[in-house]
């Protein structure tokens, strides 16, 4: 199952784009939840190491790496689950993982926070629900993303939110839990909903993947990555803004 899109974007001229009129900390991260060994793109090999997928995302934004992992590359349980490539463990699916963290007040609590989670799901007729994850910088990448991940300062969150309302105005509704922030909230969102969504990050991707008390994490549906290109270029040079030089 190849699934590439009909029509082919410029990646590396919407990344320079971004990159360029952001001054972004790192490069925007072209992710793809691959659903069959066909939807791996050619020459790009498995990542070696089981890691965090917010490990790999810093991976590909900031080292530049271009690589796929399977359900036995993700060390992190509630990312691969959230992403498709796991199964949900027990702990995790009655709220019991995160109640003995100490992040809730309640079993309950948590287990409402949980069911209210983002993943993707397995349909009658695939087996895990998504094959692999696969993932490189944007400039490079040999694939169409399904989600684009950007880590950057609010300010540039900003800019995003106005390139985002640019066409067709409105407000920006995001939903974050402060767990899983990266393969849930950045990731599994925008591609089951086709709408880009802002997290404030959590503490294992702060921890695990670099991502400073300074930066946020978005994720953005590859289909709309050349339009929010284009608009993020025309508010960044609107009168008064922050960003006009």
């Amino acid at each position: 199952m190849n699934d590439e899109m009909q029509n082919k974007p410029d990646y590396a001229e919407i990344s320079k784009k971004l990159v360029d009129t952001l001054n972004l900390p790192q490069s925007p991260v072209a992710v793809k939840l691959a659903k069959s060994p066909e939807g791996i793109p050619e020459g790009v090999n498995e990542i070696e190491k089981a890691v965090r997928h917010c490990q790999m995302v810093a991976m590909a934004g900031v080292e530049g790496k271009i690589f796929y992992a399977k359900g036995d590359k993700h060390a992190c349980a509630g990312g691969g689950w959230a992403l498709g490539v796991k199964e949900i463990t027990p702990s995790l699916q009655t709220g019991e993982f995160y109640f003995k963290l100490g992040k809730y007040e309640s079993w309950a609590s948590c287990m409402r926070t949980i069911k209210s989670v983002p993943f993707v799901h397995k349909t009658a007729s695939v087996e895990p629900a998504t094959y692999a994850t696969v993932y490189a910088p944007l400039e490079k990448t040999p694939f169409d993303p399904h989600v684009v991940i950007i880590v950057a300062q609010p300010v540039h969150m900003l800019k995003f939110a106005q390139a985002i309302l640019y066409k067709m105005g409105g407000r920006i509704h995001s939903e974050f839990s402060g767990i899983q922030s990266v393969c849930a909230d950045a990731c599994a969102q925008p591609y089951l909903t086709g709408k880009p969504n802002i997290s404030l990050g959590c503490d294992g991707s702060r921890k695990f993947s670099g991502i400073n008390d300074e930066l946020m994490v978005m994720g953005i549906p590859g289909e709309m990555i050349e339009e929010i290109a284009e608009a993020v270029l025309i508010v960044s040079d609107a009168p008064g803004s922050k960003t006009k030089k």
